[in-house]
């Protein structure tokens, strides 16, 4: 048996070691810069062009306001000048939205949650574009952006031989289309974002690349600023009404998917002196590793939409139902209409609706790495009536046959030894 007071130097030295490692990459925080101190508020207020596609969660920073306002009020309107001017505020300074609650075709506030000094925007919809307004409860307005919302038209997959001569001859149409003009008023284009990453590592996964619809021209809006002041999306405001791009389909987005397949990192090993201290303390390496869990009940023959926390409309986002993959390819909204489990663009898992049948554990990735897992419940409401088909019906009228026939048997099995007592046994004599 060792000796205690050999046990504790050894802990104290493993203590020792692991504080020297630590106080070695510990580097003290320098003092963070205000940066609505070294940010001035423009003069004259012009709105930052953002475009996103339906169904992301949009998130819109107020990057300037003065030192002596602690709090904001964020502004909703559709057209600007608009009479109809609507506060996204409880006039406390935040209003936070449960994100697992918020559903598709809701109204604005109902949709939205401000933190800190940002406005979030839950499932954004093609309704909400217009111009949000960063200011105070008087209305004055520090900063503003111009939303465009655009709707994915089509969702690509990779393409086949006459699928390219159909888009190159698209192409070609358009070029010959606007040859004809001597001095174009604007050119329609669509700007991809760079392919993602791979959503999954260590099986076959997916890449995605959205593509948004984009006009260039000399005679856009002054007040409107993007990377080019030649450049907006399509459904800005800083689009003149006379190029006609809302009667047109020039407004769509679409969606890129792609297979992807990439290895695993691997997996960072901790120093043999911090290994024997979380040894020590009763840690390993498969708790170590685990993935957060979150636990969401929802009432049977309701739609439902699952989101993966801490995924933002950049990220690469998958979803698994227990141990297998739903992909794109086969479960991307719209492509077959009768699907009751889908994948929207904004990287939702929509359930419509949720049945019994759903329940269990469905794991969400994030670049290529596990983000969470989601244990779903699905319970029925009171005073609903339940069907014979129903599997907890089904499993209720089991358990009860199952009681009934044990009750039976043991009764049986009962009379049988009576019976048989009462042969075998020897009369006794009478005197």
């Amino acid at each position: 048996m060792m000796n205690p007071l050999k046990h504790m130097s050894l802990l104290l030295l493993l203590l020792q070691t692991l504080s020297f490692s630590l106080l070695s990459t510990y580097e003290a925080p320098e003092d963070k810069e205000d940066i609505f101190a070294s940010r001035a508020c423009p003069a004259f207020l012009v709105f930052d062009n953002a475009a996103y596609l339906v169904d992301m969660t949009i998130e819109l920073p107020c990057h300037c306001k003065p030192e002596e306002a602690h709090s904001v009020v964020w502004y909703y309107q559709k057209k600007l000048g608009s009479p109809d001017t609507r506060a996204l505020t409880d006039f406390q300074g935040t209003s936070v939205v449960d994100s697992s609650k918020v559903g598709r075709g809701g109204d604005l506030r109902s949709r939205f949650s401000i933190r800190l000094f940002s406005l979030l925007i839950f499932r954004a919809q093609k309704e909400d574009s217009g111009h949000y307004l960063c200011g105070t409860t008087k209305g004055d307005f520090f900063y503003g952006y111009d939303v465009d919302v655009q709707e994915a038209h089509r969702v690509s997959f990779p393409w086949s031989r006459a699928q390219r001569r159909g888009r190159a001859a698209a192409v070609a149409a358009r070029a010959a289309s606007r040859s004809n003009q001597d001095l174009p008023l604007y050119q329609v284009f669509t700007s991809f974002w760079p392919w993602s990453v791979c959503d999954r590592c260590g099986v076959r996964g997916e890449q995605t690349r959205v593509g948004l619809c984009y006009v260039k021209s000399d005679y856009l809006h002054v007040r409107y600023r993007w990377t080019s002041q030649t450049v907006a999306s399509c459904g800005s405001s800083a689009v003149p009404q006379r190029f006609g791009l809302t009667q047109t389909n020039h407004q769509g987005a679409e969606l890129g998917v792609r297979s992807c397949q990439v290895p695993c990192p691997p997996k960072s090993t901790p120093q043999p002196e911090q290994q024997a201290l979380l040894e020590f303390l009763g840690y390993n390496d498969q708790a170590a590793q685990g993935v957060p869990v979150y636990y969401h009940n929802h009432p049977v023959d309701t739609p439902l939409i699952l989101s993966c926390p801490g995924a933002k409309p950049q990220h690469a986002v998958a979803w698994d139902q227990g141990s297998r993959p739903l992909y794109r390819s086969q479960y991307m909204e719209g492509l077959n209409v009768t699907f009751r489990l889908f994948i929207d663009t904004g990287h939702h898992l929509h359930f419509s609706p949720a049945t019994q049948n759903d329940r269990g554990s469905y794991y969400c990735w994030i670049q290529g790495k596990r983000a969470a897992e989601i244990r779903l419940g699905v319970y029925y409401r009171l005073g609903h009536k339940r069907l014979l088909s129903d599997p907890e019906s089904l499993y209720a009228l089991r358990i009860i046959l199952l009681c009934y026939g044990g009750m039976t048997g043991v009764f049986v099995l009962i009379v049988l030894l009576k019976y048989t007592w009462r042969t075998v046994r020897p009369k006794v004599a009478k005197y």
